[in-house]
């Protein structure tokens, strides 16, 4: 697939959106970039050496020192010869700098807040998922991930666990509404007859979003099943399954089960070593169908 025409689209309506194709940023005489090395010396507590700015905004050096010259004919820095290397130069906002950084910083926020003003809360909720899951596509793969958040289940949430089942192992999997069926059943016995004492569900959430879950169901008075463990392609590889898992792992070791058990399929190559790694092993298989599917069908088990 050749996205690159589909960025580039992006690209020119998200500049066009936030403005930074007009002479100057939040009517300032300072473009983009100036306005970047400004927001580099104002978020520091300390004199800043040019070299890192330079490198964390991947500049060219005499790019730069034009920046920083012109900071410093309209009274925004002052420069001097750092005192660990001569070679080196520290930069320092003047109070004069300091007010224009906090005049931009204002502005900045003002016309933010007036974009997203006739989003109600679903929809900035939305953008903000949408946005952070650009970055994290995009990012240096040894850049830091975001947080996540485990939850417990709230209103609309069991909705999501059906529709994303039912649409991620269609997409990755083939399987048809019969499993999304499969689903509906599992939640509708959760829910039926629910004892908070000896079940429970958990929701990660990465930037406000739903993005896994994980449910920890009552098989008999002895035994606890873990369902419905899943994780959103873009949240993978932040560990969130294995926590999801852990925790359902605590809760039924403290609601007085011995063992617990999970029903899973052989496919699901990145959730079995989740199992494995949390001290599940193998008891049975046997072959099966979905949508038509040859699969086989796996019972893991662990002690508690």
């Amino acid at each position: 697939m050749d996205i690159v025409p589909q960025v580039r689209a992006f690209n020119r309506f998200y500049t066009s959106v936030i403005g930074v194709l007009g002479a100057g940023m939040h009517d300032t005489p300072y473009s983009l970039t100036e306005a970047r090395v400004l927001f580099e010396l104002g978020t520091r507590e300390r004199a800043a050496d040019a070299a890192d700015i330079r490198g964390m905004l991947g500049l060219d050096a005499g790019y730069l020192s034009r920046i920083l010259s012109r900071f410093e004919t309209d009274g925004l820095v002052s420069r001097e010869k750092s005192p660990e290397d001569a070679r080196r130069q520290v930069v320092r906002l003047t109070p004069k700098g300091r007010e224009t950084f906090a005049m931009i910083d204002r502005r900045s926020a003002v016309e933010i807040e007036a974009l997203v003003e006739k989003l109600a809360d679903p929809e900035r909720r939305r953008l903000v998922s949408a946005m952070d899951t650009v970055r994290r596509l995009l990012e240096p793969p040894a850049a830091t991930r975001e947080p996540y958040v485990i939850r417990p289940p709230r209103p609309g949430d069991l909705g999501w666990v059906v529709q994303r089942h039912g649409a991620l192992y269609s997409e990755e999997y083939g399987w048809g509404v019969s499993f999304e069926a499969y689903v509906v059943r599992i939640l509708a016995a959760y829910v039926d007859d629910h004892d908070p004492r000896r079940e429970a569900g958990w929701i990660a959430e990465v930037a406000g979003e739903p993005a896994g879950c994980v449910f920890c169901a009552r098989e008999d008075e002895t035994t606890a099943r873990l369902r419905l463990l899943l994780v959103e392609p873009s949240a993978r590889g932040m560990g969130i399954g294995g926590r999801l898992v852990e925790e359902c792992l605590r809760f039924a070791a403290a609601a007085g089960y011995q063992r617990i058990n999970l029903l899973t399929r052989d496919v699901l190559v990145s959730a079995r070593r989740i199992y494995q790694a949390a001290g599940f092993t193998l008891a049975d298989s046997y072959p099966g169908e979905e949508s038509g599917i040859p699969i086989t069908e796996e019972i893991w088990t662990r002690d508690l």
